[in-house]
């Protein structure tokens, strides 16, 4: 499935959960995308930090993205293993994540993805991860 900016934003725009979360497209390739999200108060927990869940969120479905735009036509990517390592809090205006595929199998396609936390001209890098993605028929 090719997938330009636009198809993208529009595959986010069907997922209720990211809809929720905030979280926009910012760029596109083959195997590649980037996505982003504002840092609000709803989605931080009791130390004013980014829930890591939201960070994991981002993540998962940046690199489900990336591997979309590699799988054949008919068939939709789903979330078979997720790993993620925390390097420290997130806190700033945004987080952005990009995320990347390793290698796209006819099954099973394996991706990574990094996140910064982005404070004016500051970029964190609070987390790495990793998924395992299953292709599906659609």
């Amino acid at each position: 499935m090719e997938l330009d900016l636009a198809t993208l934003q529009g595959f986010i725009a069907r997922s209720p959960f990211m809809v929720e979360l905030g979280v926009q497209a910012v760029a596109v390739e083959p195997g590649r995308v980037r996505t982003r999200l504002a840092i609000r108060e709803g989605l931080c927990q009791h130390t004013g930090l980014v829930h890591a869940g939201v960070l994991a969120s981002l993540a998962d479905h940046s690199m489900g993205s990336a591997a979309q735009t590699l799988a054949p036509a008919g068939q939709w990517v789903l979330t078979a293993e997720l790993k993620t390592s925390l390097l420290r809090g997130a806190r700033g205006l945004e987080l952005d994540c990009e995320a990347w595929v390793i290698k796209a199998g006819r099954t099973l396609s394996f991706t990574e993805a990094e996140v910064h936390a982005v404070d004016g001209e500051t970029r964190t890098l609070v987390m790495k991860a990793s998924a395992t993605m299953a292709l599906t028929a659609a």
